[in-house]
């Protein structure tokens, strides 16, 4: 076996033990009571021969028999004492054996569980960049599928593992105490098996991982065909899709089975290996037992002992094959875990308090990863209260400009700063609770429409959810549903039509009441109907707020207090919203003549939508 192999073992094992030692900590006197309990059932285990032996040299005897070692010869009151400790053996074993199983199988759900909410809470703090390159179906498989098979390994490997490991332990001391001579036949028996391991359980963690990985790609394929039903079925792709799953599905299948093929192998090899072992002892057992140095009952019961010794190698070859994929399971997890936030709350944030709402972006270079920046030295200064228009063509950075007034992505180069503070010195969740978003495409979650409008304030009341409904237009079609506010709401909002949908994040956000309202393409692929409907609710929604409204609509724009024209990653214009632009801007995506910016004037607008009584996460 090559290093780089061992190597691939030793990482993968400890980067799972490392994953969850933390959690470990905390369980430790249910642990530690089940550690206890599995320490008893050995003892018990390894007493339970003994009556055999009582009776089988007693019964020798009674036959006219002269053994090495005085003893008692059979009788009914020494058959029934043995029968009787025979059986209260096997049920302290039994009650050790449940209570360590229990044990075992509480703490290891916990930690499980725990894991899983560590890893969906680190998952939560990754930057949108991270997001947007990452497959969301082999990262729901990692959250759920490789944390369950950790959990599923610990209780049904890891225990058994432990049992068989001070089973081993225990009774080959006292095979030693029996007959140090067959008692090496155990020790090269259990030499030979880890030298068997050692060359077997690092191509079963290799391939594990590769069958992990294959069963990522499937669940991600399922997760995009799925999602993108409607496409799928109209463009006719589901043969090209069912073959592009059938490839990985076969990939699957064949890794998954050279995992197995591999565990098998060492499952065989190991019987192979127990069958050698006692037939040895069998040969030398008997020879010394004619010789007067063993009594019958010594070689049965170091038969008994052998057989429930080599037991643990037999499950350690089992349990090999599941704690390599266990293994492979956890580095997969440890991988998600290893991805740091580059985007968190300093160590010592200014706190602020309620935000007035004046943005300045002062310098900006910012981009993606190593790709050319989208925005460069841009400025841009948005008075508390106004409300602006950006335009320009399709990818010249108006997303990634309302990306930074939440702090989805940092700059480069410049900063970005809210009532003269810089973004990156304030608290996450203080700035984002005062900023609403609504996108082109509103997101809705699985749920109740009172329950996707109440995400703008978890706290707030069925009232207050009304209120906003009602200012957003959206309560004139809640109310004609069957169950009103109490409907459920189909994945991403599919049962909704695109302009409910957008009427219900308006409501979202001015159940918000923040300071600062982002709108990204908003009414954007609306009829006209719904797209004035929306409208109408988003002017309620930006009355007297600072509003960043990105769109390629001259209606929408025409509505906002002022136009910012961006293109080639800077401001190419900035003027009055009812102002004439520059000859060849238009609102087609064509680019505006290179005209000095100017600076626009702040406007006064009316007073923000008042908002009942509790209801404003942003306070």
């Amino acid at each position: 076996m090559s290093s780089s192999t061992r190597d691939v073992r030793a990482t993968a094992l400890r980067r799972t033990l490392g994953l969850v030692r933390p959690h470990v900590r905390q369980h430790t006197p249910i642990l530690a009571g089940g550690a206890v309990a599995l320490l008893l059932e050995v003892v018990f285990r390894v007493l339970e021969p003994w009556p055999v032996k009582f009776v089988v040299d007693a019964v020798t005897r009674s036959l006219g028999a002269d053994l090495a070692d005085p003893g008692p010869q059979a009788s009914l009151r020494l058959l029934l004492a043995c029968a009787l400790a025979t059986v209260a053996l096997v049920g302290f074993r039994a009650i050790f054996n449940y209570l360590a199983t229990i044990a075992f199988a509480l703490g290891g759900s916990r930690i499980a569980t725990e894991l899983r909410q560590r890893v969906f809470r680190h998952v939560n703090s990754l930057s949108q960049q991270y997001h947007s390159t990452s497959r969301s179906g082999d990262l729901v498989q990692r959250l759920v599928g490789d944390v369950g098979r950790l959990q599923e390994v610990a209780v049904t490997a890891g225990m058994p593992l432990l049992v068989n490991i001070f089973t081993l332990v225990a009774m080959s001391g006292v095979m030693f105490w029996l007959d140090p001579m067959l008692a090496v036949i155990v020790v090269v028996a259990g030499v030979v098996f880890l030298l068997m391991s050692r060359t077997s359980s690092p191509k079963i963690t290799h391939a594990s991982r590769k069958t992990r990985k294959a069963e990522g790609d499937l669940a991600n394929i399922a997760q995009e065909t799925v999602g993108g039903m409607r496409v799928v079925q109209a463009y006719n792709l589901e043969s090209a899709l069912e073959e592009k799953f059938s490839g990985r599905n076969s990939k699957s299948l064949r890794d998954g089975v050279q995992a197995r093929r591999l565990a098998a192998a060492l499952e065989r090899g190991t019987d192979v290996l127990v069958g050698v072992a006692t037939g040895a002892v069998l040969l030398l057992g008997g020879y010394r037992v004619m010789q007067g140095a063993m009594t019958p009952g010594d070689l049965v019961i170091f038969l008994t002992y052998l057989k429930t010794a080599m037991k643990p190698l037999r499950d350690l070859a089992k349990y090999t094959g599941r704690i390599a994929r266990a293994a492979a399971s956890g580095e997969r997890v440890a991988e998600v875990l290893d991805q740091e936030p580059d985007i968190t709350s300093p160590a010592d944030p200014v706190r602020i308090g309620r935000i007035h709402g004046d943005v300045r972006l002062e310098n900006v270079t910012v981009g993606y990863g190593d790709d050319p920046p989208v925005l460069h030295r841009l400025d841009l200064h948005i008075p508390a209260g106004q409300r602006i228009a950006v335009v320009g063509p399709s990818g010249a950075g108006k997303s990634t400009l309302t990306g930074l007034v939440t702090r989805m992505l940092d700059v480069r180069g410049g900063s970005v700063r809210v009532d003269g503070v810089d973004v990156r010195r304030l608290d996450l969740h203080e700035l984002r609770s005062q900023v609403a978003v609504v996108l082109q495409e509103s997101v809705l979650f699985t749920g109740t429409i009172a329950d996707n409008i109440r995400y703008g304030d978890l706290g707030a009341s069925d009232e207050q959810v009304r209120w906003a409904a009602q200012v957003a237009r959206a309560d004139e079609f809640i109310s004609r549903m069957p169950e009103g506010y109490q409907t459920q709401v189909g994945e991403r909002g599919a049962t909704l039509s695109g302009g409910q949908r957008q009427r219900i994040a308006v409501a979202r956000a001015l159940l918000r009441d923040a300071s600062v309202v982002v709108l990204d393409e908003a009414t954007s692929g609306l009829d006209a109907e719904n797209a004035g409907a929306v409208r109408e609710a988003i002017d309620r929604l930006t009355r007297g707020r600072t509003t960043i409204v990105v769109t390629h609509d001259e209606q929408t724009a025409r509505e906002c207090d002022r136009i910012v024209w961006i293109e080639g990653g800077s401001v190419r214009w900035d003027g009055p919203a009812d102002g004439t632009l520059p000859e060849g801007t238009a609102f087609t995506g064509s680019s505006p003549a290179a005209t000095p910016t100017t600076d626009a004037t702040e406007v006064t607008s009316e007073p923000a939508e008042p908002v009942p009584t509790g209801a404003g996460a942003g306070r």
